[in-house]
Order: C-alpha cells, then sequence, then structure tokens
C-alpha cells in the first residue's frame, strides 16, 4: 500500500481549514463570540491559543478583531474624514 507523503505546508493548510471550520461551526451551534469559539477549540485540542492564531483565516480574524473594538479590548480605527 502507498502511503502519499504530505508536505508540511501542505499540513499546515489542512489545519487552518479544519480548525477555522471547527471555530464556525462552534458559534453557529452555541451561539457564542468568535472570541469564545476559539478559546473552546482550543481547549477542546489542549492547544495554546497563541499557537492557534496561525490556523486562523482573514476572515476570522476580522471578525474577532471587530468583536474586540466592541467591547473595547482594541482601539478602534477612526478616521478624520479629509
Amino acid at each position: 500500500m502507498y502511503v502519499k507523503n504530505e508536505s508540511k505546508q501542505d499540513m499546515e493548510t489542512v489545519m487552518n481549514i479544519r480548525f477555522a471550520r471547527e471555530v464556525e461551526n462552534h458559534v453557529k451551534r452555541f451561539a457564542v463570540s468568535y472570541i469564545d469559539a476559539v478559546i473552546a477549540v482550543c481547549e477542546r485540542y489542549g492547544i495554546e491559543p497563541q499557537v492557534a492564531a496561525k490556523f486562523l483565516n482573514k476572515p476570522i480574524i476580522e471578525k474577532i478583531k471587530a468583536e474586540g473594538q466592541e467591547l473595547n479590548l482594541l482601539p478602534k480605527n477612526t478616521k478624520l474624514p479629509v
């Protein structure tokens, strides 16, 4: 039986997709914030949030940023009209 060797980049891509899918499913299933969903998925798999950060895709990062701004955990991006 032949087993295909996957490159490190392929494995990271699979992890990114799988982790993002887990986070999205958790948000939908339990009606929680993205911040809470990431923490819950990290706890489920025994992953530190700092390590899991590299598995997040851009849409989830943007949603977490918006939640952080709404909760005043991050500064809001306000620009003066020019």
